[in-house]
């Protein structure tokens, strides 16, 4: 449910904002730095939709009378948010929220890059979407979606082609109930991203990801899709993505040819 400006809760005073309350018990501090309780409030009018993907947020002044604090809590719970890709700042224009539609995020948690050159200069993915159906949970997806084994579940496979040459194919697992509706058919009718589709149509924002890598033989069945050859080196990439509130929303498993192509991450 959104928050409106006359009955958003409002943090505790406290006589200086960086302070850190005492500890109650072994269980940790009673209560967060002042900042934190702001960006907790923020993050819940995000979650209840209040603030769209690509929309405007109000201005740091606007919410900061809203929340009844200093315009400098409000910055830094903002600059944490921006920090993790939740918001974006615009030289005056103001703060928005972020959305994979965008050009510069929609390969936000692909790290696959070119040995030459980058991927503005690849040019989009092409994809190619082979399976869509819906399944019953076994016990290790279920238990990743945090979810119960026999649950639905939707099931996505595809392709991504780079520069003309299958590059990625990719396993996807959704919860059946979050994604009721999504068919072969309309994956294949939109030239969204996944993710964009997911918020625009599912109401679905993939905010952080987590990846397991691990180096692995082609078989009979992936080699067919990537044009390689059964033992060919191919990286295999687990990929479990969450919504708000750390809820798991989507486990993608793909194997990454890496003939042209590496893994980069920044690290920091």
């Amino acid at each position: 449910m959104a928050t409106s400006s006359s009955s958003a809760p409002v943090p505790r005073a406290a006589t200086a904002e960086t302070e850190t309350p005492p500890l109650s018990g072994p269980a940790g501090p009673a209560f967060s730095p002042l900042y934190q309780q702001i960006k907790g409030l923020i993050l819940q009018s995000l979650e209840g939709g209040e603030w769209k993907p690509g929309e405007s947020i109000p201005s740091e002044m606007e919410l900061a009378a809203r929340y009844r604090v200093s315009q400098g809590t409000v910055r830094k719970a903002i600059d944490e948010l921006a920090a993790h890709h939740l918001l974006i700042r615009r030289q005056g224009k103001g703060t928005f929220v972020a959305t994979h539609a965008e050009q510069h995020v929609n390969y936000r948690f692909l790290r696959l890059s070119p040995d030459r050159g980058d991927q503005q200069s690849e040019g989009p993915a092409l994809r190619r979407f082979l399976d869509c159906k819906r399944l019953r949970a076994s016990a290790d997806i279920a238990r990743a979606l945090g979810l119960r084994a026999g649950d639905a579940v939707i099931y996505v496979r595809r392709t991504l082609a780079f520069a003309q040459q299958p590059t990625i194919l990719e396993d996807l697992w959704l919860p059946g109930n979050a994604f009721k509706g999504l068919t072969l058919e309309r994956l294949a009718r939109t030239d969204a991203p996944m993710y964009a589709l997911f918020e625009s149509e599912f109401g679905v924002r993939m905010v952080r990801a987590e990846e397991k890598l691990k180096a692995v033989a082609a078989d009979t069945d992936n080699c067919e899709w990537l044009g390689v050859q059964p033992g060919a080196p191919l990286l295999s990439v687990e990929r479990l993505a969450y919504t708000y509130n750390d809820v798991p929303m989507e486990l993608r498993r793909g194997l990454y040819r890496t003939d042209i192509h590496h893994y980069r991450n920044m690290l920091s």
